[in-house]
């Protein structure tokens, strides 16, 4: 049984801020096979500082840019020095939050769930935090941060996977995912497609509107059928692939130097290339976009 710190106040930016649990991967297991985690119950004394795992952007103190910062006010007031740890990957935040040195992570969607059924995280009382009643509806309580009608996490917002281009070797610019699939691309060797399972819910999405006969309505809920489709097309793909990307700084790293020209990508990727003067386009294909959150 590992040492976890519960902490006394929670003021980061996060896609669903999870706090550690205090008892680590519990052997006690619910019905359903959920760790048997304590909600905290009321706030504690402060701890003088708190060691959180986030993505970059999401902790900011002033360091990187003077006008974005949130973390000293919230130092100031508390009198809780903020640690943070730049997780890479959402793989490599799991596994962070595993070592128990961390309190808090900002998790997202294909992490959370890992973390709550592997008893790394505590169930969140919501009543503690009075700004979760101004929390958009749709965020709270869903299936990537919640189990059995429990909240895990405090959500704050969400994001699209979106298409990425070279805009000076790309041309004509694409409208559709359909740049990313084809057999025939001239920029074959130089496309680029996120690395986890859950970039089979694009082909999905791009298998919904191009072949309605396979029936696909959700492409985050597929029949054996439309499953077996999908991971065709992701075969066929494989051929056309430089790099099945995780780290989204090396993503931004092949989009400067022109390893990679094409691809699926997140707004912070676009904006990072943007800054370090790569010409550089995000859209939202024809076929429209899945998410995080």
């Amino acid at each position: 049984m590992r040492n976890k710190r519960l902490f006394q106040a929670l003021s980061v930016a996060s896609a669903a801020a999870l706090v550690l649990s205090g008892c680590g991967s519990s052997d006690s297991t619910s019905d359903s096979g959920l760790p048997k985690v304590e909600m905290m119950k009321e706030l504690g004394a402060g701890e003088g500082q708190v060691n959180v795992v986030a993505w970059a952007g999401y902790v900011e103190n002033g360091s990187t840019d003077p006008k974005v910062d949130w973390v000293t006010g919230f130092e100031k007031e508390t009198g809780c020095k903020v640690n943070v740890k730049v997780g890479a990957s959402s793989d490599d935040m799991v596994a962070l939050m595993k070592t128990g040195e961390y309190d808090v992570v900002s998790a997202s969607g294909d992490a959370s769930l890992r973390l709550i059924y592997g008893g790394d995280v505590a169930p969140v009382n919501t009543d503690l935090v009075p700004n979760y009643a101004d929390i958009f509806a749709n965020l709270k309580m869903q299936p990537w941060n919640s189990v059995d009608g429990v909240a895990y996490g405090i959500p704050h917002g969400r994001g699209a996977n979106l298409l990425a281009y070279r805009t000076d070797i790309v041309k004509p610019a694409p409208t559709s995912w359909g740049a990313v699939f084809d057999a025939n691309s001239p920029y074959a060797g130089k496309i680029t497609a996120y690395d986890s399972p859950i970039y089979i819910a694009d082909a999905a999405l791009y298998l919904m509107k191009t072949k309605p006969e396979l029936g696909i309505k959700y492409p985050y809920a597929l029949d054996q059928t439309q499953f077996d489709a999908a991971m065709e097309l992701l075969k066929q793909q494989k051929p056309l692939i430089s790099e099945y990307w995780g780290d989204y700084l090396k993503h931004v790293a092949g989009l400067k130097a022109g390893t990679t020209v094409l691809g699926t990508t997140w707004q912070v990727n676009i904006n990072l290339a943007k800054g370090e003067g790569t010409k550089v386009e995000g859209i939202k294909p024809v076929e429209g976009a899945t998410g995080w959150s």
